[in-house]
């Protein structure tokens, strides 16, 4: 019988990817994503397309607003930034993150993981090629991890979580090479931060740049559609 695990699923690049890895390490994988009032919630669809496609014991979509705070062009009316390349993106963090974001949705990992009794979590959080947010860092998951096994009934009876970050050290092309030898069709994914109503991807925001990058690098096409 296939341990369960928590993964965290967007619908993006990244999240597809470490579902992949999770079911190939031999996981029963329930997936979650959110509605948190974020404007490129295409994503969604997407997540619910990989889902089905990868076929998870059981896709939870939590609902949460964010909006009510605002402070990041995904969930304000505050504009996201573009760019014609990778190569101008600066290293400040960037108006596109959303605060304490993945803190938030780790929070909801670790109810939905004591209530289907897994141990283990999977998020896809990398911190080589990404936008410079503070809660992608290797310290910030081993942090979390502590905290998480001092603040669930399964941590302190014994049952101690796990918090994977399979992607933590690895480029966007490593990244996408792997997903490829797992047979992931990334068509199905969306990764923009500002699609238009069609849900074709800019081309031009962080995600997209460092997205279609990565793929140069890998040396793929990347299958979604564009904006022309």
């Amino acid at each position: 019988m296939h341990k369960p695990a928590i993964v965290l699923l967007s619908g993006g690049l990244d999240s597809t990817t470490v579902l992949a890895i999770a079911k190939s390490q031999g996981y029963a994988p329930y997936a979650l994503s959110f509605r948190y009032g974020q404007r490129h919630v295409v994503e969604l669809t997407a997540a619910q397309r990989v889902a089905e496609a990868q076929g998870v014991e059981r896709h939870v979509v939590a609902d949460i607003d964010l909006r009510v705070f605002g402070g990041s062009a995904l969930t304000s009316d505050v504009e996201v930034p573009k760019h014609e390349s990778a190569d101008e993106l600066a290293a400040d963090i960037p108006v596109t993150y959303v605060p304490a974001r993945n803190t938030i949705f780790l929070s909801f990992a670790l109810a939905y993981a004591e209530t289907v009794g897994a141990s283990d979590v999977f998020i896809g959080v990398n911190a080589l090629d990404y936008s410079g947010y503070p809660d992608c860092r290797p310290e910030y998951i081993r942090a979390y991890e502590t905290m998480a096994n001092l603040a669930t009934r399964a941590g302190v009876q014994g049952s101690k979580l796990t918090i994977h970050s399979p992607l933590l050290e690895m480029s966007k092309a490593d990244i996408i090479r792997t997903g490829l030898e797992l047979g992931i069709d990334y068509g199905l994914t969306s990764s923009c931060y500002d699609p238009n109503d069609a849900g074709r991807s800019c081309g031009h925001c962080d995600s997209c740049l460092l997205r279609l990058k990565g793929f140069a690098e890998a040396g793929a096409i990347d299958p979604v559609a564009y904006q022309a």
